[in-house]
């Protein structure tokens, strides 16, 4: 699990509207750390709120650690990184063995805008995946 402090601002049926104190998930000074919190606040100064379960019924005011499952973060770039980078080489090597140059410019349009249509219409039915919800731990 991955771990960040936050302080509850709001309640919103089932769930908590938290500010988080930190940009990442604070171990950039332990061994191994990334720095990424140090980077995180160098790009976005502002708190940062965000909507995140509340089995706990924790209330305004308190302190609170959100939680999100380790392998969530690697799902959701593979789905809106990996996914468009792949269908965009697919495209290009197909509009290139078709027709040439122009060909490979317009399958890779394509591509893009094929997997920006498939995410956007697989996420739009679906329920949350548990497994991906951040939630208020403590």
């Amino acid at each position: 699990m991955i771990d960040a402090p936050g302080i509850v601002t709001a309640l919103d049926g089932d769930f908590a509207i938290v500010r988080m104190e930190e940009s990442g998930c604070g171990r950039c000074h332990e061994t191994g750390g990334c720095g990424g919190n140090n980077i995180g606040r160098l790009f976005c100064s502002a708190p940062r709120s965000f909507r995140v379960l509340n089995p706990g019924k924790s209330s305004p005011g308190d302190r609170v650690v959100v939680a999100i499952d380790e392998g969530a973060l690697r799902r959701s770039a593979l789905m809106c990184y990996g996914l468009p980078l792949l269908a965009l080489f697919i495209g290009a090597f197909c509009g290139s063995a078709l027709a040439g140059e122009t060909g490979a410019i317009l399958g890779a349009i394509c591509g893009l805008f094929s997997s920006w249509l498939l995410l956007r219409y697989a996420l739009r039915g679906q329920t949350p995946d548990q497994r991906s919800q951040p939630f208020i731990r403590s």
